[in-house]
Protein backbone atom coordinates (compact mmCIF):
# COMPACT_ATOMS: atom_id res chain seq x y z
CA UNK A 1 0.00 0.00 0.00
CA UNK A 2 1.34 3.69 -1.28
CA UNK A 3 1.03 6.02 1.73
CA UNK A 4 -0.87 9.21 1.00
CA UNK A 5 1.92 11.24 2.07
CA UNK A 6 4.17 9.72 -0.76
CA UNK A 7 2.11 10.45 -3.47
CA UNK A 8 3.40 13.34 -5.89
CA UNK A 9 0.88 15.89 -6.57
CA UNK A 10 1.60 16.26 -10.16
CA UNK A 11 1.69 13.72 -13.05
CA UNK A 12 2.93 14.39 -15.85
CA UNK A 13 2.44 11.76 -18.94
CA UNK A 14 3.53 12.14 -22.91
CA UNK A 15 2.23 9.13 -24.41
CA UNK A 16 4.16 7.99 -27.33
CA UNK A 17 3.15 5.00 -30.04
CA UNK A 18 -0.15 4.57 -30.66
CA UNK A 19 0.20 4.77 -34.03
CA UNK A 20 2.76 2.12 -34.33
CA UNK A 21 0.68 0.15 -31.93
CA UNK A 22 -2.18 0.30 -34.42
CA UNK A 23 0.08 -0.73 -37.81
CA UNK A 24 1.83 -3.99 -35.38
CA UNK A 25 -1.54 -4.93 -34.90
CA UNK A 26 -2.67 -4.46 -38.26
CA UNK A 27 -5.08 -1.75 -37.39
CA UNK A 28 -6.00 1.61 -38.29
CA UNK A 29 -4.57 4.50 -37.10
CA UNK A 30 -7.59 5.43 -35.08
CA UNK A 31 -7.64 2.58 -33.70
CA UNK A 32 -4.19 2.99 -32.24
CA UNK A 33 -5.73 6.73 -30.66
CA UNK A 34 -9.44 5.04 -29.49
CA UNK A 35 -7.46 2.68 -27.71
CA UNK A 36 -4.68 4.76 -25.99
CA UNK A 37 -7.64 7.42 -25.33
CA UNK A 38 -9.32 4.32 -23.38
CA UNK A 39 -5.89 3.46 -21.59
CA UNK A 40 -5.56 7.48 -20.34
CA UNK A 41 -8.96 7.92 -19.02
CA UNK A 42 -7.85 4.83 -16.66
CA UNK A 43 -4.55 6.48 -15.89
CA UNK A 44 -7.03 9.79 -14.79
CA UNK A 45 -9.52 7.85 -13.06
CA UNK A 46 -6.48 5.93 -10.82
CA UNK A 47 -4.87 8.86 -10.52
CA UNK A 48 -7.92 10.68 -9.02
CA UNK A 49 -9.07 7.66 -6.85
CA UNK A 50 -5.26 7.88 -5.43
CA UNK A 51 -5.34 11.08 -4.40
CA UNK A 52 -3.01 12.79 -6.96
CA UNK A 53 -4.22 16.37 -7.72
CA UNK A 54 -2.94 17.09 -10.49
CA UNK A 55 -2.33 15.05 -14.44
CA UNK A 56 -0.94 16.83 -17.51
CA UNK A 57 -1.86 14.59 -20.20
CA UNK A 58 0.34 16.17 -23.26
CA UNK A 59 -1.01 14.70 -26.20
CA UNK A 60 -0.36 16.67 -28.83
CA UNK A 61 2.88 18.65 -30.05
CA UNK A 62 3.00 21.32 -33.14
CA UNK A 63 4.24 18.63 -35.13
CA UNK A 64 0.77 17.10 -35.25
CA UNK A 65 -0.64 19.59 -37.08
CA UNK A 66 1.25 18.07 -40.09
CA UNK A 67 -0.50 14.95 -39.90
CA UNK A 68 -3.31 14.39 -42.05
CA UNK A 69 -6.72 16.43 -41.59
CA UNK A 70 -8.93 13.30 -41.01
CA UNK A 71 -6.57 12.03 -38.11
CA UNK A 72 -6.07 15.60 -36.53
CA UNK A 73 -9.75 15.73 -36.48
CA UNK A 74 -10.29 12.64 -35.22
CA UNK A 75 -7.95 13.46 -32.26
CA UNK A 76 -9.21 16.73 -31.77
CA UNK A 77 -12.76 14.77 -31.18
CA UNK A 78 -10.95 12.52 -28.89
CA UNK A 79 -9.35 15.44 -26.78
CA UNK A 80 -13.12 16.76 -26.75
CA UNK A 81 -14.60 13.67 -25.43
CA UNK A 82 -11.92 13.59 -22.56
CA UNK A 83 -12.52 17.56 -21.57
CA UNK A 84 -16.13 17.43 -20.99
CA UNK A 85 -16.19 13.90 -19.65
CA UNK A 86 -13.94 14.91 -16.65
Amino acid sequence: MIKKSNLPIHVAIIPDGNRRWAKEHNLPTFEGHRRGYNVANKIAKHAHKMGIPILTYWAFSTENWLRIKEEVGYLMKLFEKGINQH
